[in-house]
């Protein structure tokens, strides 16, 4: 299982590191279509139904069929090189301190590393860090994934030039502190839920625990995934609406644009514009995205910790669980 474990500690931090940065880097090219559906749904103001004719998606088949139509399969990749560098910094940054934070526990406090309580406050904390760490380059994945034809930005190195001389440094955080909010809760409740799901399915089947350990380690992330994304979700939908501003004429052809002046002034205008069903636009392929990532995502972190001990002592069996 993820975090120290001080009865097999065979995975140091920097190769947590590796291990979190292999691991986003697979689960990115395997989950990108549903991330550029989810953020167009996202910042779309019309409300999503085939009985509004204003509104450009109004289910994912349709949004499926209409991208492809108009702009081709590449734009399901949209944004998809500052999303790599975002996959790769983000889960080196965010394993390694949570592998971090879960030994300084067991270090300094009576807790058990291995505890679920634990893995809630270390996972947030963690997920915090790598989130001011890449939040620039997520800035940068949003732009590229919400852009439609023809291109604002052809490519990054245009694009940081562009955002950097028309609207300044501080544009690549904007949605900083609504990201801030919901990643704690968000990260720290996939890794408690986690956690929980690990020794429930050990307690459940004890003689099964080695035995498809990475299947288990799969459904066990797809379920805190899609548990964790459901409780937190107006949130990420506040902070991708606020991360497009000053970028509404690229969006014109989706659709009515808004421009918020905040975190409480884009929740209070999609509670009267769009009604509480706002802060839930895009769920159902951000659930399908939250059960892919988070599952993928723990099960290739144990899969290459799992690897990473087994180099280095041939004779092991690898992390508990993996």
């Amino acid at each position: 299982m993820v975090g120290y474990d001080p009865e097999a500690k065979c995975v140091s931090t920097v190769e947590a590191a590796a291990a979190g940065s292999a691991s986003g880097l697979v689960t990115r090219v395997l989950v990108s279509p549903l991330d550029v559906l989810k953020i167009r749904f996202q910042l779309q103001i019309e409300q999503l139904s085939s009985r509004n004719p204003t509104a450009k998606y109004h289910s994912i088949l349709q949004a499926v069929q209409r991208i492809f139509r108009e702009e081709g399969l590449g734009a399901f990749w949209k944004g998809h090189v500052p999303a790599q560098f975002l996959s790769v910094g983000y889960g080196a940054v965010q394993f390694m301190a949570f592998e971090s934070l879960t030994e300084l526990v067991h270090n300094v406090t009576p807790y058990s590393p291995r505890g679920s309580f634990v893995h809630l406050v270390c996972g947030g904390l963690a997920a915090c860090t790598a989130t001011v760490a890449v939040q620039p380059v997520d800035t940068l994945r949003t732009r590229f994934a919400a852009q439609g034809e023809p291109k604002i930005y052809p490519n990054l190195r245009h694009a940081l030039l562009t955002m950097y001389q028309t609207e300044g440094p501080r544009t690549f955080y904007r949605g900083l502190t609504p990201t801030l909010v919901a990643i704690f809760p968000y990260a720290g409740l996939q890794f408690f839920f986690y956690n929980i799901l690990q020794q429930f399915s050990q307690w459940v089947n004890p003689a099964e625990e080695k035995k498809g350990g990475n299947i288990k380690n799969l459904v066990c992330g797809s379920c805190a995934g899609i548990i964790s994304k459901t409780l937190t979700y107006p949130l990420d939908v506040v902070k991708k609406r606020l991360q497009v501003g000053g970028f509404e004429h690229a969006r014109a052809a989706f659709g009515q644009v808004r421009t918020y002046r905040g975190f409480l002034d884009c929740m209070r205008r999609i509670r009267q514009e769009e009604g509480p069903g706002g802060f839930f636009k895009g769920l159902s392929p951000s659930l399908l995205k939250a059960a892919f990532s988070t599952g993928l995502v723990f099960f290739w972190y144990e899969l290459f910790c799992g690897l990473l001990c087994a180099l280095k002592s041939p004779d092991s069996t690898g992390r508990k669980g993996g």
